[in-house]
């Protein structure tokens, strides 16, 4: 059976399919602005690891750990000390990692560089590692962000 009104001429259905490519173009260009500019989920204020995991550590190595949604570094130094970074770069949040060799941390999306307590030494990075409090309670490993008691 053949209509002999139309709902819409084919200048409104070009014009519709137009117009819904054009916005599903501008979306998907402002979607990851979006969510830069408003991060899905927060930093934890804490996290409480079991210390057995870290105590057989050898000096100058590294083990990561989960900081939320980003990973983290826990550090044993020569003198048997830890500290905690979070294995972010602080250029564009690149995962960081580390060369024992060279005793550095290193950035591979733009070059960038870091030396053993998380200071930036080369490449974009614009500010050092972020450190994060590290305390040993016990059978426990408590990292904190600055700031939080």
């Amino acid at each position: 059976m053949k209509l002999k009104y139309s709902l819409f001429t084919r200048r409104q259905f070009l014009n519709g399919l137009f117009g819904g490519w054009l916005g599903a173009l501008m979306v998907s260009f402002l979607y990851p602005v979006i969510k830069f500019v408003f991060p899905p989920t927060r930093e934890p204020d804490q996290v409480i690891l079991p210390f057995l995991d870290f105590k057989d550590m050898k000096p100058n190595s590294v083990k990561v750990f989960s900081w939320g949604s980003k990973p983290g570094f826990v550090k044993k130094n020569k003198n048997g000390s830890y500290w905690a970074f979070v294995a972010v770069c602080t250029h564009l949040d690149c995962n960081v990692t580390y060369i024992p060799e060279q005793r550095k941390f290193f950035c591979a999306c733009h070059d960038g560089w870091y030396d053993e307590n998380g200071t930036n030494i080369g490449g974009p990075p614009p500010r050092p590692l972020r450190r994060l409090i590290l305390i040993i309670e016990g059978e426990d490993l408590i990292i904190k962000r600055e700031g939080v008691k």
